[in-house]
């Protein structure tokens, strides 16, 4: 099983590719999307568009897992900007034909540590454990995306037991 796993962003928007054999999971491809924040809205949902719809091509996931919106009541216009970044990425996903599972941030918390409000350490530690990593991932963005993706790796193996 192949998961991408997407941190949605307006400027910067975070991925992790995870594979499942067996019981061994691990990363094939993380890092960052960057749309110039000089451009145009338009021009810039196109540039997120085309790097995700490139990513899909040479993934070829299975899945792909990105987070639900939220939408905070003192920042409501990040959700906004959020939704647009999300709607690219999703176009993308829909072209490819590949289904999409979206998670809250709470629920994605949860499910790596135990607790749906861990800080940002704590899934950096989970993540970094989980994966096998040598170090912690950074940016942010790439620990979410990874986040994401381990989130959806566990929720599928959950239902096939079920």
């Amino acid at each position: 099983m192949k998961i991408i796993g997407i941190d949605p962003g307006l400027r910067v928007s975070g991925y992790g590719v995870v594979e499942a054999s067996g019981r061994e999971l691990r990363v094939l491809d993380a890092g960052v999307v960057r749309a110039d924040s000089a451009l145009p809205m338009p021009q810039r949902l196109d540039q997120i568009y085309q790097d995700f719809d490139g990513l899909l091509s040479e993934h070829e996931p299975e899945t792909v897992a990105i987070e639900e919106l939220y939408a905070h009541f003192k920042h409501p216009r990040t959700a906004v900007m959020m939704g647009h970044a999300r709607g690219a990425i999703l176009l993308a996903a829909a072209q490819h034909m590949i289904p999409v599972e979206e998670y809250a941030a709470t629920r994605i918390k949860k499910s790596l540590t135990g607790y749906g409000r861990a800080s940002k350490e704590q899934m950096q530690r989970a993540i970094t454990t989980q994966l096998q990593l040598a170090q912690l991932p950074e940016p942010a963005d790439v620990a979410d995306a990874l986040a994401i993706a381990l989130c959806c790796y566990s929720e599928n193996k959950i239902k096939s037991l079920k």
